[in-house]
């Protein structure tokens, strides 16, 4: 078949990394109860929240990133490096998971807090320890706040053929993830938790997130660029947006809901998170949409100091969500055995956030360690045979050295080590 699929421009998109370092932040803070700093995030003012961005921007950057692989090296490559990142992602999950438990298991155990077992779900482990972390391992347990990264690694597992076929029919493949989402709605599909219970993202019907954001990144936006663009779009984004704001409202505060007919309170209270409601997919398909028409890619104002925080946090997005969870039960912790004042919520979301961003700038500083003494090694080799290579010494701290050589004489480190710098920033994570 023939492809249709447009992807995307060359260069590191950063709204993407942007966003994402937003939805991690938010993951954090809304993972913390009875905190006020939660407040500033969006699940309060609108029906979607972090988790819609999260998955979203997944299965955009998934999408170019291994079309590109899949087009110029075969399905079979593209498959693999797919199914090698869902590795790599699983790995985390258990890493994540026993880290998790064994910190709560500790700090009920040392303070004499029993029902923080029951309330974080890992009160199985007392029960039948050796069936629990079975069910772990298959992602049917997990204990509260780990939901996110398991619906991401089925999504990621089962992509390769969506990907393949989405680069030749991408609006047949969106069709057929709107029949999927609703037919898991009607027919309430869901995958079975243990010990029991449901999935609490609902992956027939989150898919729809993933694959909404691999169709626009494979040319689903650039096709309907004339709709985006209209002014009665914009009408309707801006109305829905103040709409999802007053419902949002009337749920989060009971004298204000009454003054609202039944019929319609019940229609959007409580938000219905697990099935992805249709009003909240819609939601943030509006912000989509509205990011789409005025935050453009080369916007220089991704480029101000004041998100390079963000941005790096959206860059190392696995390592800081995978820390931004744990921290959040600690943060919880340290809350619950406090006074929980608004000084010590306040402290608690702050110094998260400044863990989590330490954590994204120590990860990319040392991935950049690793590249300078590969280049080198490559340039070394690349060197025709019989040509003498300038000697070199690797200090203890990775720093490369050359003796003086003449005026006349080049290496040809300089050469290909900026090359291959700008190459790596322009990959993704």
């Amino acid at each position: 078949m023939e492809i249709q699929a447009i992807l995307p421009s060359k260069g590191r998109d950063l709204r993407l990394d942007l966003f994402r370092g937003v939805a991690n932040w938010a993951i954090y803070l809304d993972h913390i109860p009875n905190n006020v700093v939660n407040w500033i995030t969006t699940r309060n003012y609108g029906f979607s929240d972090a988790a819609d961005l999260f998955v979203f921007i997944s299965g955009y950057t998934a999408s170019f990133v291994y079309a590109k692989m899949m087009l110029e090296r075969g399905f079979i490559v593209g498959g693999t490096r797919l199914t090698k990142r869902v590795w790599q992602l699983y790995v985390a999950h258990i890493v994540l998971f026993v880290i998790y438990i064994v910190a709560i298991g500790y700090v009920a155990q040392r303070f004499s807090d029993p029902e923080i077992i029951n309330e974080f779900n890992v009160a199985g482990l007392i029960a039948n320890p050796i069936e629990t972390l079975r069910q772990g391992l298959l992602l049917k347990f997990k204990p509260v706040n780990l939901d996110v990264l398991p619906l991401y690694i089925v999504l990621m597992g089962l992509f390769p053929p969506v990907l393949w076929l989405m680069l030749r029919k991408p609006d047949a493949v969106m069709i057929g993830s709107l029949v999927l989402y609703f037919a898991a709605r009607y027919f309430e599909w869901n995958l079975q938790s243990f010990p029991e219970g449901t999935w609490y993202f609902n992956p027939f019907c989150w898919q729809l997130l993933f694959v909404f954001g691999a169709w626009c990144a494979l040319g689903g936006t650039v096709r309907s660029r004339s709709i985006i663009d209209s002014r009665g779009m914009l009408w309707f984004c801006l109305a829905y947006l103040v709409f999802a704001l007053v419902m949002t409202m009337a749920g989060r505060f009971q004298d204000f809901g009454d003054l609202f007919p039944r019929w319609l309170y019940d229609a959007f209270n409580p938000n219905d998170k697990t099935n992805l409601a249709p009003y909240r997919f819609l939601h943030f398909a509006v912000i989509v949409v509205l990011v789409i028409r005025f935050v453009p890619k080369d916007w220089k104002g991704l480029e101000w100091r004041v998100f390079d925080p963000l941005i790096k946090c959206g860059q190392q997005s696995l390592a800081v969500f995978c820390v931004g969870v744990f921290l959040s039960f600690v943060a919880h912790f340290e809350l619950t055995m406090s006074s929980g004042s608004l000084l010590a919520q306040i402290l608690v979301s702050v110094v998260g956030i400044a863990l989590m961003t330490v954590v994204a700038y120590y990860i990319s500083w040392s991935k950049q360690q690793d590249k300078p003494a590969k280049s080198v090694a490559k340039a070394v080799a690349a060197q025709p045979a019989g040509m003498a290579a300038p000697a070199t010494t690797v200090a203890a701290s990775g720093v490369v050295s050359e003796p003086a050589r003449p005026a006349n004489q080049g290496s040809g480190v300089p050469a290909v080590a900026p090359t291959m710098m700008s190459a790596a920033r322009s990959s993704p994570e």
